[in-house]
């Protein structure tokens, strides 16, 4: 029961986090599917039950994984509701309506009509109840998941102020062109995959049209999961605080901002929310680097002589 059971609570977990967890929730679901079914084979061995001997190992095995997704949307979308209000309105009925599937299925008692009834009027209340919680979420962000959360990097307009200047107080930057990247609290951008040049210097029009703050961050593949992994621990945010490669904006519900960036090295750069939640709910895209311009427009130094001008 112990193996049966943790596998069941595995299983649930993955499923709970899969939209926030990523590539860590497979490893998890995996285990719990390993634990699920050598613990239900040995109870399924082991039973002096005639009946549960005659049911057969695989329904065993498939109503319990039923029972374990059901319990997994049902308590993941609860859990993360301030998150994901969205998402979490319809993930909580489905969630409910496949338990109560499972556990009628395995029930050894009879299912009556008046457990129709009560599944169908619970059903609803818990419907009508997700949809009121994210409409109330929708209409005061401030207590969805994200409130708080700050770098100290941006004006409430959205104004990016992370930029460190030269020794001269001045900073030059010649900009190829601008690129609108929209966010919204579907948890995406759009579009989440820029093609840029080496050497070209890019305006990013950050647009926030949804109602909770999002955040633009780029950086290497290892730097977003490392600085990810540091935003679901809790790490503490100052007014010093790296963002993962060092180029970010964070822009607020409605507003819009700009982030200028040279993409120095041919490649792929990663784009991501790293506000607790986004980026596990798929608030990610990359920005693909060819090998097209010039070097000395990536660092920046212009080639024109300037010897002859008199001034």
């Amino acid at each position: 029961m112990l193996l049966k059971y943790s596998g069941i609570s595995f299983i649930s977990g993955a499923v709970n986090h899969g939209f926030f967890s990523g590539e860590r929730s497979l490893w998890t679901a995996a285990i719990g599917m390993i634990l699920f079914v050598i613990g239900a084979a040995m109870e399924h061995r082991l039973s002096d039950n005639p009946q549960e001997q005659d049911s057969g190992l695989m329904r065993t095995l498939v109503l319990g994984a039923l029972l374990s997704i059901g319990l997994g949307f049902f308590t993941g979308g609860l859990q993360h509701f301030p998150d994901s209000p969205a998402r979490s309105a319809w993930v909580v009925p489905v969630g409910f309506f496949i338990s109560v599937a499972a556990l009628a299925m395995n029930s050894p008692h009879e299912w009556r009509a008046a457990s129709t009834v009560y599944t169908l009027v619970v059903g609803a209340l818990v419907t009508l109840g997700s949809y009121g919680a994210w409409q109330w979420l929708e209409r005061n962000p401030q207590y969805m998941g994200s409130h708080g959360h700050s770098h100290g990097m941006a004006d409430p307009h959205g104004q990016d102020h992370s930029h460190t200047a030269s020794s001269s107080g001045l900073v030059a930057q010649v900009v190829s062109r601008s690129v609108e990247v929209r966010m919204d609290d579907t948890m995406r951008f759009t579009p989440d995959t820029l093609q840029v040049q080496a050497g070209e210097t890019l305006r990013l029009v950050v647009h926030n049209a949804g109602q909770i703050e999002h955040e633009l961050v780029l950086g290497s593949d290892a730097q977003i999961r490392e600085h990810a992994e540091e935003m679901k621990k809790g790490a503490a945010h100052s007014h010093d605080h790296s963002h993962a490669g060092g180029a970010a904006i964070t822009v607020a519900p409605g507003q819009t901002g700009e982030l200028v960036v040279t993409f120095a090295e041919a490649g792929e750069v990663q784009m991501a929310c790293l506000i607790p939640g986004h980026y596990e709910a798929g608030m990610r895209g990359k920005v693909q680097v060819g090998h097209g311009a010039s070097a000395s427009k990536a660092s920046g130094k212009a080639t024109h002589d300037h010897s002859s001008h008199k001034h």
